[in-house]
């Protein structure tokens, strides 16, 4: 999933393994969110935002197209979670997803001003485009908070 428009939207996605960027530059007032499966695209059939290295080079690219810059772009990331016991020591596809996401980030200079990354729980985020703020709920019993 990737989406970016000039206009503010409240944007609305739930997250086990997958990691979301949510890319917002401050001047401009203008913010994108994208939401991968898997980390690396290998070059096969279609390149699609369900990874990781399609999705955030997209997402910047839109932006860019919107007049942001990369260097008032600010990022906040999201997901990761290790949602089985025992999947990461075979499979460990959301650590993989939160390092390409730290990788890729800084190659292009982009800080990012906060995180909710690993763990075992599944994540709802809920990104306000025109502000770059992000609501955050942890599984159902969490509180939600701002970040």
């Amino acid at each position: 999933m990737l989406f970016a428009e000039p206009e503010p939207h409240r944007v609305t996605t739930v997250l086990g393994s997958c990691v979301s960027v949510c890319l917002f530059d401050p001047v401009r007032r203008i913010g994108g969110i994208n939401h991968y499966m898997l980390p690396l695209w290998n070059g096969e059939g279609l390149s699609t935002p369900r990874y990781g290295n399609v999705a955030i080079d997209s997402l910047i690219d839109r932006l860019l197209g919107f007049g942001c810059l990369f260097t008032r772009l600010q990022a906040k990331i999201f997901g990761g979670a290790s949602m089985w016991e025992n999947a990461d020591r075979f499979m460990p596809i959301g650590a993989g997803n939160i390092d390409l996401a730290l990788r890729i980030l800084e190659q292009y200079g982009i800080q990012v001003v906060a995180r909710d990354l690993g763990g075992g729980a599944s994540r709802k985020i809920i990104f306000c485009s025109g502000s770059g703020e992000v609501l955050l709920r942890r599984q159902a019993s969490a509180p939600e908070s701002k970040l």
